[in-house]
């Protein structure tokens, strides 16, 4: 789509998946060389190709961290796609940083109140189906098969992950041949806990290797962060009050959390009050849940949307004093804090109004969608936050070499 406005689209590719699943040859540039080479060669690739913008999906990595400081020094523009902050119907595109590195952590709610003053119409509504979980996961595994069987041609190549590639595959695998009987745990387990009569609070778990976690959060492991909420929880809460701790959907097992959160539960003496589910949908276990705790998980938006208190403990876009509580855990989980739920609308409509698009990555029809609008959004010389006219201070020059 770029192309056809007259830009010239090239794509660097690390590995046999990212070489896969890029269809045009002659735009294609395979690094091959060692991770300390990187550096010399995007200084190549700017001055040989003039390069005026890069595009990344993510902003933490490091050979994204290090394409990001050499675009800088270059003067050219950083778009950076993510997954949607209003998950699952949107995608995420901002200009130079994503999650804690977003212009978001910058803006307060009552300037984007006063950018919304201006807006006569209603913020767009989610779109009908979402579909793409089990094409998110088939295309994972894809990717590391490639990895795996293909990759001849970059000896040099180390994932941005502790894992080597093949257990990654593995893992991809089983997740794909366990699908039914997961499901069917995850039924049971929610349906005996809904009907428990008791209770509880919910821990929306992430995964360990994310970025948003290993970069934006104080803790080194899950683990670590599992023992200060259980900790929290049988300080402060009340004794018939229990803890739903709720894995995030794709979730692979390379970390042990039930055993983890049995090992903890039984070192507190709260065996019979702590819980542990896997994946799933959210509604229905968050729409009886008396609060929500997270490092900064984008799913934390799911209570705020709902009314109901949040702690978190990560940098997180969401992050306002208006509705994210700052009490201590213990005191927290004792008597938690609402949330200031108007001005949260606030800031949801401001996301559906700026850096949120609808559509995905990993179905043909979320990517039709996407590219409706998103191609517009790059071409802009505004960022997402800047293109509403108001905030001229967050205006960043284009390079409008990119039409």
């Amino acid at each position: 789509m770029l192309r056809k406005t007259g830009a010239q689209v090239l794509r660097v590719g690390f590995n046999a998946g990212d070489r896969a699943f890029w269809f045009d040859s002659a735009s294609y540039i395979p690094f091959r060389g060692q991770p300390e080479d990187w550096p010399d060669t995007l200084e190549r690739l700017f001055y040989l190709h003039r390069v005026t913008d890069i595009v990344l999906y993510g902003d933490t990595r490091h050979v994204h961290a290090t394409a990001i400081a050499t675009a800088r020094a270059h003067g050219a523009t950083v778009h950076v796609f993510e997954e949607g902050y209003l998950r699952p119907y949107w995608v995420t595109y901002e200009r130079e940083g994503s999650n804690g590195n977003s212009r978001l952590m910058e803006l307060s709610v009552s300037q984007m109140r006063a950018q919304l003053e201006q807006a006569d119409h209603d913020a767009p509504p989610p779109p009908a189906h979402w579909g793409d979980m089990r094409e998110h996961m088939f295309y994972g595994a894809a990717y590391h098969w490639f990895v795996m069987f293909t990759n001849r041609g970059y000896r040099h190549f180390r994932p941005h992950r502790s894992l080597p590639v093949t257990r990654e595959f593995l893992l991809h695998f089983k997740r794909l041949l366990l699908i039914l009987p997961h499901a069917a745990e995850r039924y049971l387990r929610t349906a005996r806990i809904r009907r428990g009569g008791y209770p509880y609070h919910l821990v929306l778990l992430q995964l360990e290797h994310d970025s948003s976690f290993r970069e934006h959060s104080p803790f080194n492991s899950m683990s670590d962060f599992l023992a200060r909420v259980i900790e929290g929880f049988a300080r402060g809460a009340p004794g018939h009050h229990h803890l739903v701790f709720k894995a995030h959907p794709l979730e692979d097992g390379r970390t042990p959390l039930s055993r983890d959160i049995i090992r903890l539960a039984d070192a507190h003496g709260l065996r019979d009050r702590v819980h542990f589910v896997r994946g799933g949908k959210l509604a229905r276990l968050m729409d009886d849940s008396r609060s929500v705790v997270t490092v900064n998980s984008t799913a934390g938006q799911q209570a705020l949307w709902r009314g109901l208190p949040l702690h978190i403990f990560g940098r997180a876009v969401y992050d306002k004093p208006e509705f994210i509580s700052d009490q201590p855990l213990q005191a927290f989980f004792a008597n938690p804090h609402r949330p200031d739920t108007a001005s949260y609308l606030v800031f949801r409509r401001y996301l559906l109004e700026t850096s949120q698009v609808p559509g995905g990555f990993y179905s043909r029809r979320g990517r039709q969608r996407l590219l409706r609008r998103v191609v517009d959004m790059m071409l802009d010389p505004r960022d997402p936050y800047a293109a509403r006219g108001i905030d001229k201070a967050m205006q960043k020059p284009h390079l409008q070499a990119i039409r």
